[in-house]
C-alpha cells in the first residue's frame, strides 16, 4: 500500500504498520481502515498500539475521537478483546481539560479455524478414504477474521434497541424522538450487527412504526405553533390534519430512504454489505393507527424499491440487499380487503426487482403456530410458548451432501440408510464443534449482540451460554441434492411417484435425528434446506472426482438445492409450489421455494394469481426473473451467458460486451438476490433454469 512501511517489533516477531506525519491526519480523517483488507487492519492497529499504547500494562489512552474510532474498530481484529473503557477529564500534553479514555485490553490469539471434515474412517476398517459427504463452508467459519467468535444469522431485537435505547460504539443512544432518527439508527445497528456476525439478520418494519406517530405529534405542535405566530388565524382542525400528515408522509419518505442508501452504500468490517432482510407483516402491529402507520412504510418501501438504486453511471437498477419479506393475510389478500392496494403494489415491485417474497400467515399459522420472519435468507426458528422470536439466533450450519451418500451406497437401499446413519453421526459432531466453539464465549466480544439488545442484555463478563439451550436459537442439520439422489437411488426424480416415496422417507430419516439429538442434547436442532450459494459448484466437482460422471446425477457442475425440482425439468409454477410446498413442511429449519417467470411488468394479474397460490398453499416462496443493464450500450434487456472453451461468460448480447464491471446482472442465487455474478457451478444452474410460467 502506497506510504506504508512496516517494522518488526524485535520483542515478540510482530510485524506492524507504521504511519507518520500528514500520512496519519489523512488516515484518520478518511477513516482508512474501513477501506483496508482484514489482514491491514491489524497491522494498522498493531502500529498504532506499539507507538502508543502502554504494552505492559495491556492498555492505550487517547483524547482524539477519531482513534477512539479505530480502536473499536481495529482492536478484535489484531487480537485485543476491550475487556474494559474508562474515561477522565484531564490536562494532556495536547489539550487541556480535556476527556482521555483509555481503553483495557485482553489479549489474545485470533484462531479462524475453519472446520471441515477431511476424511472418514469405515465401520470396517477399510483404509481411510476422502470424503464428499459434509461440508463446513469457510463463509460458516466459526470466528470472524477478527477472531470473534460469533453465530450465524439472527432476528435482530430492533424494538427494544429504539424503545429502550442501546450502545453503538460506546456511545449511548437513546429512544428516538422521530421517525428518520430511528431509521437512522436502525441503519447503524444493522452495520453493527453485520459486522459481528457472518450470517444474515432481519429486522421489522413493525419495529418502526411507532416512531411515526412521534413524528405526527411534533410536526403537529410546529404546525400548530407556525399557524399561530405567522398570521394569527387559526387552522381547522381538518386543515391541520391536512398539512401535518403531508409532512408525515415526507417525513417516512426520507427515513425510508435512509434505510435503502445506508443499506447499499455501507461496508462492514468484513468488507460486504450487510446481509439484511427487512420484514412487512401488518398484523405485527395492533388495528388502528399504527397499523395504518405500518401500512405507509411498506408502501414507500415498496415504491422506493420499485424505483430501484442508480449506478454509477445514472442508471436505476435492482439492488440486492435489503431483501423484502411480505406476509400475505386475510386483511391484504383479496381484492376487497383493506390493505390489497399493498398487496398490488408488492407484485408490481417483485415483476421489475423480484423482491419481495412472500410468507404465507395461512400455511405459518398452520404449520408453526405463529407468524414470524426468517433469520436472513431462509432459517427460520423453532416456535416458542412465549411467543419471543425477535432477539433469537441461529448458531450454525453443516451441510450434508446427500447425493454422495446415494453414490457411495451403489444403489443398495441398504447400504444407504446404514451409510446415512453413519454420515448423521459425522455431521452431528460437526455441528458440536460449532456449538462448543460457542460455549463459553463472554458477552463482550460482541456488545451489540449480547449486552446492548440485538440479541440479548447479559451483563459485562457474563457467557452466552444459556442462550445455546433450551430453545432459544437454533443449530441447522443441512441438506442438498433430493433430486440427484433420488435419481441415484430409484432411477426417477422425485417428482415421480416412486421417487417421491424415498424422498420424503429421507426427510422424515432426517428430521428423527433432530428430535433425537435435542432430545439428548437440549439444544433446538432443525433440519435446514441449505441455500448452497457456492458449495454446489464444490459438491459436484467432489462427486465427479469420487463417482465420475454419472447421467442425471453427477453429469453437471451443481447440484440442486435441498428439495427442489431439478431445475431442468419442465414443471408449471402452480404444481411446482404445490409440490414443493410438502416437502418444505419438512424443512422446519428453513427453506424457500422459487418459480422462474419471464418478464411480468405487464401481466400483473398473473403475479397476483401466483401470490394468491402462494397464500393457500405454501409457507415461503419467491418469484425469479431478470434485471440487468450494460454500461457499455445501454441494453436493459437479459444479459446472456455464453460457454467459450469450456468456461461460462457473460455477455451483452446487443453489443457484445463481457467485462463485469461494467456489466449489471442481477440474479436470485437462492434466497438472496445476487449481483457480483457467481462461480461456474451456481453459473450454470441459472443458465440451465427452465421457465415455469
Amino acid at each position: 500500500m502506497v506510504g506504508f512501511s512496516s517494522y518488526q517489533i524485535k520483542e515478540n516477531g510482530d510485524f506492524v504498520m507504521r504511519l507518520r506525519g500528514k500520512l496519519k491526519q489523512d488516515f484518520l480523517n478518511g477513516k482508512g481502515w474501513r477501506f483496508m483488507p482484514v489482514h491491514l487492519k491489524a497491522l494498522a492497529f498493531k502500529g498504532y498500539y506499539a507507538a502508543d499504547g502502554a504494552i505492559g500494562s495491556n492498555q492505550a489512552s487517547t483524547c482524539d475521537d477519531r482513534v477512539m474510532e479505530f480502536i473499536e474498530e481495529t482492536s478484535g481484529i489484531a487480537g485485543f478483546y476491550i475487556s474494559s473503557k474508562s474515561s477522565t477529564v484531564r490536562d494532556t500534553q495536547y489539550k487541556d481539560n480535556h476527556r482521555l479514555t483509555t481503553y483495557h485490553f485482553i489479549k489474545y490469539n485470533p484462531v479462524n479455524q475453519m472446520w471441515k471434515v477431511k476424511s472418514i474412517e469405515s465401520y470396517n476398517n477399510r483404509s481411510k478414504m476422502l470424503c464428499y459427504c459434509v461440508d463446513e463452508p469457510v463463509t460458516h467459519s466459526f470466528t470472524l477474521e477478527g477472531g470473534i467468535v460469533t453465530g450465524n444469522c439472527c432476528l435482530v431485537n430492533l424494538e427494544d434497541m429504539l424503545q429502550n435505547g442501546t450502545v453503538v460504539s460506546g456511545t449511548m443512544i437513546e429512544k428516538p424522538h422521530s421517525f428518520s432518527t430511528a431509521c437512522n439508527i436502525a441503519t447503524q445497528i444493522i452495520a453493527q450487527v453485520a459486522s459481528n456476525q457472518y450470517g444474515g439478520q432481519t429486522i421489522s418494519l413493525a419495529h418502526l412504526a411507532p416512531f411515526v406517530d412521534v413524528s405526527r405529534q411534533k410536526i403537529r405542535a410546529e404546525v400548530f405553533e407556525d399557524a399561530n405566530c405567522d398570521c394569527g388565524a387559526k387552522l381547522s382542525e381538518e386543515e391541520l390534519d391536512h398539512i401535518v400528515e403531508k409532512r408525515v408522509r415526507r417525513e417516512v419518505k426520507r427515513g425510508v430512504q435512509t434505510i435503502q442508501y445506508q443499506i447499499n452504500t455501507l461496508l462492514t468490517t468484513n468488507g460486504q454489505t450487510p446481509f439484511v432482510t427487512v420484514f412487512m407483516y401488518l398484523d405485527e402491529v395492533p388495528e388502528g393507527q399504527t397499523r395504518d402507520d405500518l401500512a405507509m412504510i411498506i408502501e414507500e418501501t415498496l415504491l422506493q424499491r420499485i424505483e430501484g438504486v442508480k449506478n454509477e453511471k445514472g442508471v436505476w437498477i435492482t439492488p440486492s440487499f435489503p431483501k423484502l419479506v411480505y406476509v400475505l393475510d386475510e386483511d391484504n389478500i383479496s381484492p376487497d380487503s383493506k390493505y390489497y392496494y399493498l398487496t398490488e403494489l408488492a407484485a408490481k415491485c417483485t415483476a421489475k426487482r423480484m423482491v419481495p417474497d412472500y410468507i404465507s400467515a395461512k400455511v405459518m399459522k398452520k404449520l408453526k403456530g405463529d407468524v414470524y420472519p426468517c433469520m436472513g435468507c431462509r432459517s427460520f426458528l423453532t416456535s416458542s410458548d412465549n411467543h419471543k422470536y425477535y432477539g433469537r439466533f441461529n448458531q450454525g450450519v453443516v451441510t450434508l451432501n446427500l447425493v454422495d451418500v446415494a453414490c457411495s451406497s451403489d444403489g443398495d437401499e441398504e447400504k444407504f440408510w446404514q451409510l446415512l446413519e453413519e454420515r448423521c453421526d459425522l455431521c452431528f459432531k460437526a455441528l458440536m464443534c460449532r456449538h462448543d466453539r460457542l460455549k463459553g464465549t463472554p458477552s463482550d466480544v460482541a456488545p451489540i449482540l449480547w449486552q446492548y439488545g440485538a440479541l440479548a442484555r447479559l451483563g459485562k463478563g457474563e457467557t452466552i451460554d444459556k442462550l445455546l439451550y433450551n430453545n432459544y436459537s437454533t443449530i441447522s442439520l443441512g441438506y442438498a441434492g433430493i433430486a440427484e439422489m433420488t435419481y441415484r437411488m430409484k432411477n426417477c426424480y422425485h417428482t415421480e411417484p416412486d421417487g417421491k416415496a424415498f424422498a420424503i422417507a429421507v426427510m422424515k430419516f432426517l428430521n428423527e435425528k433432530c428430535a433425537e439429538w435435542r432430545a439428548k442434547t437440549n439444544i433446538s436442532f432443525s433440519l435446514y434446506g441449505s441455500p448452497m450459494e457456492s458449495v454446489t459448484y464444490k459438491f459436484a466437482q467432489c462427486l465427479q472426482r469420487r463417482h465420475g460422471i454419472i447421467p442425471n446425477v453427477t453429469d453437471r457442475s451443481y447440484i440442486s438445492n435441498s428439495y427442489h425440482v431439478k431445475v431442468t425439468e419442465p414443471i408449471d409454477a402452480f404444481s411446482k409450489l404445490t409440490f414443493e410446498s410438502e416437502f418444505q413442511e419438512l424443512s422446519p429449519g428453513g427453506a424457500i421455494s422459487y418459480v422462474e417467470v419471464p418478464n411480468m411488468q405487464n401481466n400483473i394479474p398473473a403475479v397476483l394469481s401466483l401470490m394468491r397460490h402462494i397464500y393457500d398453499t405454501i409457507l415461503y416462496a419467491e418469484l425469479n426473473t431478470k434485471s440487468d443493464y450494460c454500461q457499455a450500450c445501454g441494453y436493459d434487456g437479459e444479459i446472456q451467458i455464453v460457454e467459450e472453451d469450456g468456461k461460462l461468460i457473460w455477455e451483452c448480447p446487443n453489443c457484445g460486451n463481457r467485462d463485469q464491471r461494467t456489466l449489471n446482472v442481477c440474479r436470485r442465487t437462492c434466497g438472496y438476490l445476487g449481483t457480483q455474478f457467481w462461480n461456474q457451478g451456481r453459473t450454470a444452474e441459472i443458465r440451465d433454469r427452465v421457465m415455469h410460467l
